[in-house]
């Protein structure tokens, strides 16, 4: 008599997150961030930069990120991130920020066809590597144009969209409601502060500051922060 043979369960195998593409934007230095200037001063230029390296550093430490490509006219923001690891694009076509994105995101396509891609805010200097791949991972569930909004609740810090589907952006002054109004789904991930916090005031600088801010912001935020 034979016996029945028992076979040991095979765990399910997990199916992993993609790697994704992000674009970065970052204006030249000495036009960047100019509503921090009566908080700031002269460190409006040093504030902005450090707020992009810091927002880098963050995202290339994000386990769901495979690669960083940063839209850039300024030539020192530019040797600095990438030395970070930062892909720095510098050919942007002109017409703002918006087309300046999609340039960049046409690059990354090229570069990963089969990858999904979203614009992150380059002034998030709170950024947490762990919520923006909470960030990633609920845009990847929903599998379409997606989006999720500062902490002001009118504009956009992330715009995500699926191999193969068109990025639009459009930000700028009340980009939640038009990223909306054309056809993105806004995210609602839970504990992902870091990732809605972006700075164009010296209030919002604060808060950022009580959130726990990266190590360069730190170091240039002391001066007129703390003066």
């Amino acid at each position: 008599m034979t016996q029945d043979t028992v076979r040991p369960a095979v765990p399910p195998v997990p199916t992993p997150h993609p790697a994704w593409s992000l674009v970065l934007p970052v204006k030249p230095l000495a036009l960047a961030k100019s509503r921090l200037a009566p908080f700031a001063g002269a460190h409006r230029p040093a504030l902005a930069l450090a707020f992009a390296l810091d927002t880098v550093t963050a995202a290339l430490a994000c386990p769901l990120v495979a690669r960083v490509l940063v839209v850039t006219q300024d030539a020192l923001a530019g040797a600095q991130l990438a030395r970070l690891g930062a892909l720095v694009v510098t050919d942007e076509p002109g017409g703002g920020l918006n087309p300046a994105l999609d340039h960049g995101a046409a690059l990354a396509r090229r570069l990963a066809p089969d990858t999904p891609l979203a614009v992150l805010s380059a002034d998030l200097p709170a950024l947490r590597s762990a919520e923006l791949a909470r960030v990633l991972a609920a845009a990847s569930a929903h599998g379409g144009r997606c989006f999720l909004a500062d902490s002001p609740g009118l504009g956009t810090t992330l715009l995500a969209c699926p191999p193969g589907s068109a990025l639009a952006p459009r930000f700028g002054d009340g980009s939640r409601a038009r990223h909306a109004a054309g056809g993105a789904a806004e995210l609602s991930p839970d504990d992902v502060v870091s990732v809605r916090r972006d700075v164009d005031t010296g209030a919002d600088l604060l808060a950022a500051l009580a959130l726990g801010v990266g190590p360069h912001t730190a170091a240039v935020a002391c001066a007129p922060v703390c003066s």
